[in-house]
């Protein structure tokens, strides 16, 4: 059995991962939960911590110390701490699948050179919905090219921290790709203030932020007459939580290397 280390076993998103591990008929189970050091779920049943039947496995506190007891980690808390993970699995020789967003071009330069000694999988998104949206609008673009204004519009929950979401940039990019741009100078985040026309190559970005919006995207091409929409929601974080086990029982294996859920689902 493959031993997957949960970081943030006391979140929202660590709940479920609990919880889909469990479930999963993979060659996977949970091994290890971490949360942080004040807090109360420290010590507790992880399997209790999800909502399910006890594990018998305790919620701990530091990872380093437990590294024994994983083989893949899979990482969906935030950025300082999956680097700091990423450094410690990368010297322990870890496996790990990244869920993180918001991370800078240092910072993916950063993943990318862990990866040239341990197996990571990292994607914005581990929904297979949402990666399927993705080929569709690589081939939206190529066909509709420079005749439509592209849009896109993003809602998440009153938490998230990152704006725009990861999953709407990387829909900018396979956009912008397809179209031959590039995305940096082409992006609009946000057009208060702005007195002149619309500028027909640029790719513009809106971020709701409310309530407990698991996740809704929507890429907008519009003409003069017709427009054609791509939108992907969700409804659940279990859409999620299934892409990253699906992932980590992908992994095993696996030379060390820098993958995406594209490389899970589509070879």
């Amino acid at each position: 059995m493959t031993r997957v280390a949960i970081a943030g076993a006391a979140g929202r998103m660590g709940k479920t991962l609990i919880e889909a591990v469990s479930l999963s008929e993979t060659n996977l189970k949970v091994g290890l939960g971490t949360v942080l050091a004040d807090d109360p779920a420290a010590g507790v049943d992880l399997g209790l911590l999800a909502g399910i039947s006890a594990l018998g496995i305790s919620a701990v506190t530091d990872l380093e110390t437990h590294c024994d007891e994983f083989d893949v980690l899979i990482d969906f808390t935030s950025r300082p701490a999956t680097l700091a993970h990423l450094a410690l699995c990368r010297a322990q020789g870890k496996s790990m699948v990244i869920g993180t967003t918001g991370f800078s071009d240092d910072e993916k330069l950063q993943i990318a050179e862990a990866a040239r000694e341990i197996p990571i999988l990292f994607s914005p998104n581990m929904s297979v919905g949402v990666n399927l949206c993705l080929k569709l609008l690589d081939m939206a673009a190529r066909v509709l090219g420079d005749e439509m204004d592209i849009e896109i519009v993003e809602a998440h929950h009153r938490f998230k921290k990152d704006a725009p979401s990861g999953t709407a940039l990387r829909m900018g990019e396979v956009v912008a790709e397809a179209l031959g741009r590039d995305l940096k100078e082409v992006a609009v985040y946000g057009r208060e203030g702005m007195s002149e026309e619309r500028d027909s190559k640029t790719i513009g970005f809106a971020t709701v932020r409310a309530g407990d919006i698991v996740g809704d995207h929507t890429v907008i091409f519009a003409g003069l007459g017709e427009r054609v929409e791509i939108t992907h929601k969700a409804s659940s974080r279990m859409t999620f939580a299934k892409g990253a086990v699906r992932a980590a029982a992908w992994l095993e294996g696996k030379p060390a290397g820098l993958y995406s859920i594209d490389d899970v689902l589509f070879g």
